[in-house]
């Protein structure tokens, strides 16, 4: 069903476009950033003004960057090791971290403690570094076996991977890319439409806690239970997501036909779907058309109430489509 949903709009793109940032928000959040979607588009339309801390921001831009060069690899590249340090560097690049080797394995130890907290009081201590050409040989062995399920494969393979916490830093993120990466490759889905970073940040304690029972204790079982009920999980928000996105859209392109609006207002919709936030400049560079035309536009969205006024100015006006933005949040508070 969700292997579908990319059809229940005109453009899938603009489904897609939606998903990988509330997947690039989430992920980021569970290391610590405190971005929301709003601040992500925000950035994305030139309006750092609309929030405060450019740094998580950046983090999440770079989760994006990182995840569209996997996707783009794929065509070129094999799920490897390779494609594995190539996202680890776009994923690391001008950010905080990004001393830490950017995609380069570790040549040190690492470990997982409390803030603050020394190696003496780790939650998890991962491999030596001298363990690490063989574990990951492994790893990228593993990559390419076809005797598992694919959905096992992948929780088999997110464990792993995070067991052996090959980077210094954004093992984390590398991580939960691998997983939507797989299911691409292996045709599960024909668009990346279904993240797992929703389910993870919502029960963060038992992703956390079934993760270590797997180290200390060899419970496979309890992970992968937990793994496929979140793939159930995001599969049918996913779909009810798409659902929710289409029904908007038509909803407000039968209120513009009906009122005769000018074409460029329905195509200024469709991009409202990549980006709530608009500009008469903005949406003039989008659409290739005069000013005149575009402020035409703007004003047919703007009768209907599917635009608002909210920078105050009387130039240079910041309009943004609230209706859309709520959409495009979907399921989780982002």
């Amino acid at each position: 069903m969700l292997s579908g949903a990319g059809r229940l709009l005109p453009n899938p793109h603009l489904l897609i476009a939606a998903y990988l940032r509330r997947e690039a928000v989430l992920s980021s959040r569970i290391e610590g950033t405190q971005s929301t979607i709003a601040d992500v588009y925000a950035a994305e339309a030139g309006q750092t003004q609309l929030f405060r801390d450019t740094e998580d921001v950046r983090e999440v831009q770079s989760y994006i960057a990182a995840h569209e060069l996997g996707l783009r690899r794929l065509g070129d590249l094999p799920l490897s090791l390779r494609l594995v340090g190539e996202m680890h560097a776009q994923l690391m690049q001008g950010v905080r971290g990004a001393e830490q080797t950017p995609g380069r394995f570790r040549r040190s130890q690492n470990f997982i403690a409390p803030p603050g907290s020394g190696i003496a009081d780790a939650i998890y201590v991962p491999p030596p570094p001298q363990e690490l050409a063989r574990l990951l040989s492994d790893l990228e062995l593993f990559m390419h076996d076809r005797a598992l399920p694919p959905l096992v494969q992948a929780a088999l393979l997110h464990y792993q991977f995070e067991a052996i916490h090959p980077f210094r830093d954004g093992n984390g993120r590398v991580g939960r890319l691998l997983v939507s990466l797989f299911l691409c490759e292996r045709g599960l889905l024909a668009q990346p439409l279904l993240y797992l970073s929703a389910y993870f940040e919502r029960t963060r304690p038992d992703y956390y806690e079934l993760l270590l029972r797997v180290s200390t204790r060899g419970d496979w079982d309890s992970w992968i239970r937990y793994f496929l009920e979140g793939v159930r999980v995001q599969a049918t928000d996913a779909v009810e997501d798409a659902q929710r996105l289409l029904a908007v859209r038509e909803r407000h392109r039968q209120a513009l036909v009906a009122s005769k609006a000018r074409p460029a207002a329905l195509q200024l919709l469709d991009q409202l779907f990549l980006n709530p936030y608009v500009t008469a400049r903005s949406a003039a560079e989008l659409l290739a058309v005069s000013d005149p035309t575009v402020r035409s536009a703007i004003a047919d969205l703007r009768a209907h109430g599917i635009l608002v006024e909210v920078s105050g100015r009387k130039w240079g006006q910041l309009f943004l489509a609230t209706e859309i933005l709520r959409a495009l949040r979907g399921h989780e508070e982002v």
